[in-house]
């Protein structure tokens, strides 16, 4: 079935819905010049009803596709998660990889670390600069989970670090287990970072520890944003976490025309969960049962209400089995009908996109798989909304993956 659906290039792969017309792309670029100037796109026009899917192939080739990032010149960055920086020469189908030339010699590879979450700094077109999220080593032994911010050569060719870390510290596992690490950039420009607890017990209740959190950092200088709920702590550490209690945090979006972030997040043998962030709040992951049992006791509640009455419970759980659920944004525009405002969600084992439908209260009222990207591609993990309103994925099954454009037609 899946060879089939390479030979699709450029058409129409499947659908779900009624038809209408897509939105404007822009024109690939070549990866080893400088980028051209194009007419900006036209907008797309406002639809009704449930718009029919196409999907794109956009580039091949990769292997375990973390991130997207996209650029202002039309081109894009993708992170591989075995330590590779690739640049692609556009977002249309088609685009040419070419390998961005960084030292990423002290990433530390091993399970499901590696080189992971990737921002595009909103200054990008004056600074040059984004900042990735990686497992990194010394001398060979892994040391911690830490940010680290790039700049980009004028011809795309190659880049260098200028904070290195920007946020450093993150705990590690050895095995490479939980270790997160999505970043975002939240609608006032700070970076949100998903984090995982590293699959220690205690970690994600302990707020002397920036693992199993979502921290809410300066992008600048790597300190706490302003109005971070525990500014005042004695712990510099502490001081950068916006919520805690989580598992293994895997995606952040941001809710359009509102400062609502939405988190996705692997449950163990059961409840991945979709959380809507409350400053401050508890999710209520405790493996170590307040400190009573050894080990990492998964069979705990992923949102523990009777250790902890106030954790603020899910808006989505998957219940059993799990889906291991990854990347995720929310569709936006008017092009996309009824999915307009729609949360979009990779997963992993479930090799599908989970489209959720939000009620007025921000909880997750309907959840649909369109047919196009239901166990077709394998496992799906970076989500991303593009400039051009179309959906970006990536595969992340270890050979020849791929980017793909997903657009309402």
């Amino acid at each position: 079935m899946r060879g089939f659906w390479r030979v699709m290039v450029a058409g129409v792969v499947a659908m779900i819905g009624v038809a209408g017309c897509g939105p404007a792309e822009p024109a690939p670029t070549d990866s080893g010049a400088a980028p051209t100037t194009s007419a900006p796109p036209t907008a797309a026009p406002t639809r009704t009803g449930t718009p029919e899917l196409q999907v794109e192939l956009v580039a091949s080739g990769l292997s375990h596709v973390w991130d997207i990032g996209f650029l202002p010149d039309g081109r894009a960055l993708v992170t591989e998660r075995d330590g590779r920086i690739a640049l692609l020469s556009g977002i249309a189908p088609g685009a040419t990889v070419r390998e961005v030339d960084a030292d990423l010699s002290d990433v530390y590879a091993r399970g499901e670390g590696g080189l992971m979450g990737m921002v595009v700094h909103p200054d990008f077109d004056r600074s040059r600069r984004f900042t990735t999220c990686q497992t990194h080593m010394q001398d060979g032994n892994p040391t911690d989970v830490r940010l680290v911010t790039w700049q980009l050569s004028a011809d795309g060719a190659s880049a260098t670090r200028v904070a290195d870390p920007l946020v450093g510290g993150l705990p590690i596992n050895q095995s490479g287990r939980h270790s997160g690490c999505r970043p975002t950039i939240a609608p006032d420009g700070s970076l949100l970072v998903g984090t995982g607890d590293t699959a220690r017990a205690a970690v994600a209740q302990d707020l002397n520890s920036l693992g199993g959190k979502v921290l809410r950092v300066d992008l600048a200088t790597g300190g706490p944003a302003p109005g971070n709920p525990f500014a005042d702590a004695q712990n510099p550490a502490q001081r950068l976490i916006w919520t805690y209690g989580h598992r293994n945090v895997q995606g952040v979006a941001v809710r359009p025309g509102s400062d609502d972030v939405y988190t996705a997040e692997h449950g163990p043998t059961e409840d991945d969960e979709v959380n809507r962030l409350r400053p401050g709040g508890n999710y209520g992951w405790d493996p170590s049962q307040g400190g009573t049992v050894g080990g990492y006791d998964e069979d705990v509640p992923m949102t523990d209400l009777q250790r902890f009455p106030d954790a603020v419970p899910a808006v989505w759980s998957s219940g059993d089995p799990i889906e291991a659920i990854c990347g995720a944004a929310f569709l936006s525009g008017g092009q996309w009908g009824d999915l307009n405002g729609t949360l979009a969600v990779g997963a992993l084992r479930g090799e599908t996109l989970l489209l959720m439908a939000l009620g007025p209260d921000g909880a997750v009222t309907g959840v649909t798989r369109p047919a196009p990207l239901d166990g077709t591609f394998g496992r799906l993990r970076a989500v991303r909304l593009g400039p051009d309103g179309a959906l970006y994925v990536s595969t992340s099954n270890g050979n020849n993956d791929e980017v793909l454009r997903v657009t309402p037609i």
